[in-house]
């Protein structure tokens, strides 16, 4: 079962669906994490990046540890410190000491293999980026990077060029097409298996535009609107709607 928080929305009986993305990202994220390397994936808000990420993760070997940071604002190589130190649930105080600091996160970094998960990296600046590469390049470390952004992640990355010589592998995950929608979502929610094809391309043209998470909030309208009217298939009509609550 999928885990609806990672669409902004509770919905109930959602599935994980394998797409074209979700399989390129677990076979680029196992060929990275193997080689200890860094990797980028980008793309618009709302795609699946970050489900599809989760989701591979899950299927990692046991022993493989994932850490996760999420930076909201342009944080200094002060805050990365923190956010790692408390990303890898390290015991006492952080150290006061720039130096002192990154001693520890080094020692604490080459212990066993970790994979760090960057998320919303289109918001980290130079001075955050060079000390993930800091960290990486240090010989000792056993770690792999997962830089995860929006669509303006890509040229942030790329005007790093210390760091994003370094990225392995590069990823962009993009609409679904409607050839995609229309193999996907009748497996992505219960709701559209026995829907109309024509209703699934009305609700994409109208409503979706091949993304993941405003199908997962028409999906969430339309669940409403099946058990208020007591319908027990999607049409048009219940489709419209839904659509007026999106506008």
């Amino acid at each position: 079962m999928i885990d609806t928080s990672y669409q902004y929305v509770n919905l109930p009986d959602a599935r994980v669906v394998t797409t074209q993305a979700l399989l390129s990202a677990r076979e680029n994220l196992n060929d990275t994490i193997e080689a200890r390397a860094m990797m980028c994936v980008h793309g618009g808000a709302g795609l699946g990046k970050t489900l599809a990420l989760n989701a591979c993760l899950r299927e990692l070997e046991p022993g493989e540890d994932v850490c996760r940071l999420t930076f909201r604002a342009r944080p200094t190589a002060r805050a990365v410190r923190y956010e790692l130190f408390t990303a890898l649930d390290l015991p006492g105080e952080p150290p006061r000491h720039p130096s002192e600091f990154d001693r520890l996160l080094k020692t604490t970094l080459a212990e066993h293999p970790r994979t760090l998960l960057v998320d919303e990296a289109q918001w980290l600046n130079s001075e955050a980026f060079e000390y993930f590469r800091y960290l990486w390049d240090e010989p000792a470390t056993q770690i792999a990077i997962i830089f995860v952004g929006g669509a303006g992640c890509h040229t942030v990355l790329r005007r790093e060029p210390m760091l994003s010589s370094r990225v392995f592998i590069w990823q962009q995950f993009t609409r679904l097409t409607l050839e995609e929608v229309q193999k996907t979502i009748p497996r992505f929610h219960p709701i559209w298996a026995a829907a109309d094809p024509a209703d699934i391309a009305f609700a994409d043209g109208h409503a979706a535009h091949g993304n993941f998470r405003a199908w997962a909030q028409l999906t969430a309208h339309a669940r409403t609107a099946l058990a208020r009217t007591g319908r027990s298939r999607i049409d048009q009509e219940l489709l419209r709607w839904t659509f007026s609550r999106l506008a």
